[in-house]
């Protein structure tokens, strides 16, 4: 499976943090035998992350896009918004999921406004912007995932 990873976090873009959450998303991805074919952080922007999901999907260039930061309650996560700008069709219930497990961590999950969906045959999925949170929801996600990308590539 081909795998893109978009962190979406300005000062993480700017060189001011370290891309934790991307890291730690890559490792569970390459430690499940997948190909990263594309990582980057960008700022957090509504049309330049929507632009580059957009460029991922029409371009065939990856089979699973995932997002990590940026779905918070913050002035400036759009995250959600970006992806929505993206999928044709939503598939509520990896959010719905995602929210359930990471509010046995922690209740400030509940302020994770990630979303998931399916643009032509190409799964999108907001991941939560914690490291140790993406990571865990990943790993927990995982094989749902890689379902629904063999669903949307007719290999079931």
């Amino acid at each position: 499976m081909r795998v893109a990873i978009i962190t979406a976090s300005t000062d993480i873009y700017r060189g001011n943090e370290e891309n934790i959450s991307g890291e730690a998303v890559r490792a569970v991805m390459e430690e499940a035998g997948e190909d990263i074919v594309f990582m980057r952080a960008l700022p957090c922007d509504r049309e330049v992350l929507s632009t580059v999901m957009l460029r991922l999907v029409e371009g065939k260039l990856a089979d699973l896009v995932l997002t990590t930061g940026g779905a918070g309650c913050a002035p400036e996560d759009c995250v959600p918004e970006a992806s929505m700008d993206v999928i044709e069709r939503p598939v509520q219930g990896i959010p719905e999921a995602m929210r359930a497990y990471t509010m046995q961590m922690t209740r400030r999950a509940m302020l994770n406004r990630g979303v998931a969906g399916i643009r032509g045959d190409v799964l999108i999925v907001n991941l939560p912007g914690k490291a140790r949170a993406a990571e865990e929801t990943l790993k927990y996600l995982l094989p749902e995932l890689t379902h629904a990308v063999y669903l949307l590539r007719g290999k079931v």
